[in-house]
């Protein structure tokens, strides 16, 4: 219905209404969103609506962030329950940063456009790019959750000229590969439930097609404030 919300609300309720163990939950999601991802990618790519050159910058510092991230909880033993409450509190983080991204995002466009002597130019909008992609790709690796309203909100603010179709294709492309390399990573440490996965999968399909024909009739505002609404009482949930 809203283009945002999988990640940012998928990974609190498998923890907070399932019982699912952070980490494992965090890894199962990377799964689900890489393979729906894909297929969201498809269809931007027929409409001709990813920026390719920007895609690159992201990946560029995302992917190598997925990496060290796996690494770090290898080394730190992400099925423990020090861990596990690590993964928590940056679950409860990264949805607050997209609570920030839904409810302020038009008026950072506002005041970029406003001010356009602030807006990055070559070499410069390049390195902020990749900084970011490392910054999301550590995020996304670690919480699950970074990829969609708050990749999508960083695009804007660096890229305001872009189309609406082309931010969130391109918003969508990048996270491919992040998402099935974080999800290999989660693989490599044992923190995805196949079964869960799978049921993902499964109920994925009529909630698409459900969340379509709603998204229809119901103004987008609404359901942005909606959501985050719902994701700051997760967030709270979460940490307390």
């Amino acid at each position: 219905m809203t283009g945002v919300g999988g990640g940012s609300l998928m990974t609190p309720l498998l923890t907070l209404l399932f019982g699912v163990p952070p980490s494992v939950a965090v890894g199962t999601d990377l799964a689900f969103a890489s393979i729906t991802k894909s297929a969201g990618t498809l269809t931007h790519r027929l409409r001709g609506t990813i920026r390719w050159d920007i895609v690159k910058r992201l990946c560029i510092g995302a992917l190598p962030a997925a990496v060290v991230s796996t690494l770090a909880l290898k080394s730190f033993g992400t099925l423990s329950p020090e861990i596990g409450q690590i993964i928590r509190y940056s679950i409860a983080g990264s949805v607050l940063l997209t609570v920030v991204a839904l409810v302020f995002k038009g008026r950072m466009l506002t005041w970029i456009n406003a001010h356009p002597e602030k807006q990055l130019q070559g070499n410069k909008l390049a390195a902020a790019t990749i900084i970011s992609g490392a910054v999301l790709g550590t995020l996304v690796t670690i919480s699950s959750i970074g990829a969609g309203a708050i990749g999508a909100t960083l695009l804007v603010m660096l890229y305001p000229r872009m189309s609406s179709a082309e931010v969130a294709g391109t918003d969508i492309a990048y996270a491919v590969p992040l998402t099935a390399i974080a999800a290999l990573g989660h693989w490599w440490l044992g923190s995805i439930h196949w079964e869960l996965l799978a049921s993902l999968l499964v109920g994925s399909l009529p909630g698409i097609t459900l969340g379509s024909w709603v998204a229809r009739s119901v103004p987008e505002k609404f359901l942005r404030v909606l959501l985050a609404m719902t994701l700051t009482g997760v967030a709270i949930k979460l940490i307390y």
